[in-house]
């Protein structure tokens, strides 16, 4: 096995001297391992190995005050600075109910974590049983490093190994036939959504993927749009500062944002939004469709823009800033007309 750990650790070398702009993510894609795997191979000197209920580590990052919350996936990062305040969990579902850092966990994906202390920062890395990651939490000049310590100290690993074993997860159920669905009990049942976290029940009960159940929406309630809407609303929402919700998610986390946003920069293939308590970089390349939904709810119809990737996986969700018992705010549906406006008129 050390000798694994070697020969992975000078290709890990090689590699970074060969590509020394490309993050760790980047690294391990052309190595062909996981994530987790790099990270481990530093654990006895700038990486700690954690163990325990990854629960009660949470709650307990309350205590490092100021942090940098960071979720992502293969096409976009979210960053968001705050607190963790309001840390609960029923089984293995969590949620982090703040203003800031707005969270929903689902722990049975939590399997490695790391504390991982570098020259100029320190941080708590999470990842799946495939070595991805699901949750990084970083600390910034205003977190608390002793609380920090503490955190590692108790969560210390008995065994500071460096190997990772890694589990690859199953690959998805092909998506069924357009023919194999009842499309209109399908489309009634969303026409009586009275909750939008009804959907994912809906999409389950009836075998569909997301871009496909937006193929078979009810008539008015998906609509196709170019896959510059989500630059186009990004700039109307920063130029009236109308709040907005940016959900961005994978298997172990969905991490959120409830504001304005300000400061847009496009940097080559990536869309940014660079204000001083959100970071957002989004890949628009690849962005293979984009669609504006509408969900009914007690409160009133629901709008968001979704955006998916070549392999029909959903990227991000985009609402209006809206709390349970409010309808969505005229606002947001106005700045979504413009949008769909816009990309209508294109296409005459």
């Amino acid at each position: 096995m050390e000798t694994t750990i070697q020969t992975l650790q000078q290709k890990y070398e090689q590699a970074k001297a060969e590509n020394p702009k490309s993050r760790i993510r980047d690294l391990a894609r052309i190595l062909e391992v996981s994530e987790a795997q790099l990270v481990a191979l530093n654990v006895g000197t700038t990486v700690t190995r954690l163990e325990g209920d990854f629960k009660e580590l949470l709650k307990s990052v309350k205590n490092l005050g100021y942090v940098m919350a960071l979720t992502r996936n293969n096409n976009v990062v979210h960053e968001r600075k705050g607190v963790y305040n309001n840390v609960s969990f029923e089984g293995p579902v969590g949620l982090v109910l703040d203003a800031d850092i707005d969270l929903r966990l689902f722990m049975m994906h939590w399997k490695f974590g790391f504390a991982v202390q570098e020259a100029d920062r320190k941080s708590l890395q999470f990842f799946d049983k495939s070595g991805e990651a699901v949750h990084k939490i970083y600390l910034t000049e205003k977190s608390d490093a002793a609380a920090f310590d503490a955190i590692v100290a108790q969560f210390k690993a008995a065994d500071q190994n460096q190997e990772v074993v890694t589990e690859a997860y199953a690959p998805e159920a092909a998506e069924l036939a357009d023919s194999a669905i009842d499309v209109a009990t399908f489309q009634e049942s969303w026409k009586n959504l009275k909750d939008t976290h009804e959907f994912y029940g809906l999409l389950k009960k009836h075998q569909l993927k997301r871009e496909q159940a937006l193929r078979l929406a009810p008539e008015g309630f998906a609509v196709k749009i170019g896959n510059t809407a989500v630059q186009d609303v990004f700039e109307i929402a920063a130029a009236d500062q109308t709040p907005i919700m940016i959900f961005v998610g994978n298997r172990g986390c969905i991490q959120i944002h409830t504001g304005t946003v300000t400061k847009l920069v496009t940097m080559g293939p990536w869309f940014n939004v660079l204000d001083p308590e959100l970071n957002l970089h989004l890949r628009e390349d690849s962005i293979v469709s984009s669609w504006i939904v509408k969900k009914p709810s007690v409160d009133g119809i629901v709008t968001s823009l979704e955006i998916f990737d070549a392999e029909g996986e959903m990227i991000a969700q985009f609402f209006g800033k809206r709390k349970p018992g409010n309808p969505e705010l005229e606002e947001w549906r106005a700045i979504v007309q413009d949008v769909v406006n816009k990309h209508a008129d294109a296409t005459v």
